[in-house]
């Protein structure tokens, strides 16, 4: 009887024993399910769980880094006034779309002004081109050529008016200072606030506009030239040899490419000064330059824990400041 009650009081334990463990698995298994469920492996013990997460994480960016910036859909969004855009992808869309800026901008009302005047012009330019060429009169072809004009001023003004009129918290704006360099240089730097540096590039490019019209006029001197020397044959005997024309004509055509390149350059360099210079606006720029050296308390170099007096977990040291 006494060996029965043993065996039933064994039996007893190793089912509880084995209850408990089972508990334990359950319990271990819904864990790593929850994890599972919420991208996390690393706490259920799953080998390689550390890898694995930085595997899914590094997923993830790669999939945000390759989703588009900009789409066409989103830009037909924005002007719905359902999504927001940059003021570079607004002026773009503004380049292809006269007046699509004007929307974006809630300035709708501009659309009637713009394609008016547009029209008018355009409309103009038609009506003396017809007469310029049933009557050959110069006056009709000079109306049309400024008709045309008034057409591309019309449309300038459409672009400039919408860089102007995007709102934005953020001023000044590197993107708006660099449209406005790029519309009209220096409006970026009068943007900025560095009026100064106006003068400057408009005598870089007048200098090279100078020098680019100069050196074409030249080049074409020389190869008009060469072509009537060739013409003549036998006839020719001026005082310029065909050698020393096709020297000449190709050292002024090689002065104007020249010439070409510095207009472009500092037109580019007009519009890269205007950003740049809007990006280090809030740059703390001082001319007060000092250096300063002083004593100082360094205070809780060890664990208060290990030490029975603050004193001693303060040490006296050197303190030197560097404002530039």
């Amino acid at each position: 009887m006494h060996i029965y009650k043993a065996l039933s009081a064994g039996k007893i334990c190793r089912i509880v024993a084995l209850v408990l463990v089972l508990l334990l698995a359950m319990q271990e298994n819904a864990s790593a399910q929850r994890n599972l469920s919420s991208g996390t492996f690393t706490a259920a013990g799953v080998p390689g769980a550390g890898s694995m997460q930085t595997d899914l994480s590094d997923t993830a960016s790669a999939v945000e880094a390759t989703k588009p910036s900009f789409t066409i859909p989103m830009y037909f969004r924005a002007l719905a006034h359902k999504d927001t855009m940059k003021i570079a992808h607004m002026f773009a869309g503004s380049v292809v779309l006269p007046g699509s800026a004007q929307i974006y901008n809630g300035q709708a009302w501009k659309l009637p002004i713009i394609y008016g005047v547009a029209g008018g012009f355009i409309g103009g330019a038609v009506a003396c081109n017809v007469n310029y060429q049933r009557t050959g009169k110069t006056s009709a072809k000079n109306m049309r050529n400024l008709m045309i004009a008034g057409s591309i001023l019309t449309y300038y003004g459409s672009l400039l008016d919408g860089v102007i009129s995007f709102k934005s918290d953020q001023k000044p704006l590197p993107a708006r200072a660099s449209l406005y360099s790029a519309l009209l240089p220096g409006l970026g730097q009068a943007y900025n606030g560095d009026y100064w540096k106006i003068p400057i590039f408009y005598g870089g490019l007048a200098v090279s506009g100078y020098c680019w019209a100069f050196n074409q006029k030249q080049y074409k001197r020389y190869k008009n030239m060469y072509i009537d020397a060739v013409a003549a044959g036998d006839d020719y005997n001026g005082s310029i040899s065909l050698d020393n024309m096709i020297w000449y004509r190709d050292k002024f055509r090689r002065f104007r490419d020249y010439s070409i390149i510095a207009t472009v350059l500092v037109y580019v360099l007009n519009i890269i000064d205007a950003n740049v210079f809007a990006y280090f606006n809030d740059f703390d720029i001082s001319d007060d330059i000092t250096l300063n050296v002083a004593p100082g308390m360094i205070e809780n170099i060890a664990p208060e824990s290990t030490v029975t007096n603050n004193y001693y977990v303060q040490s006296v040291g050197l303190k030197i400041n560097l404002n530039f």
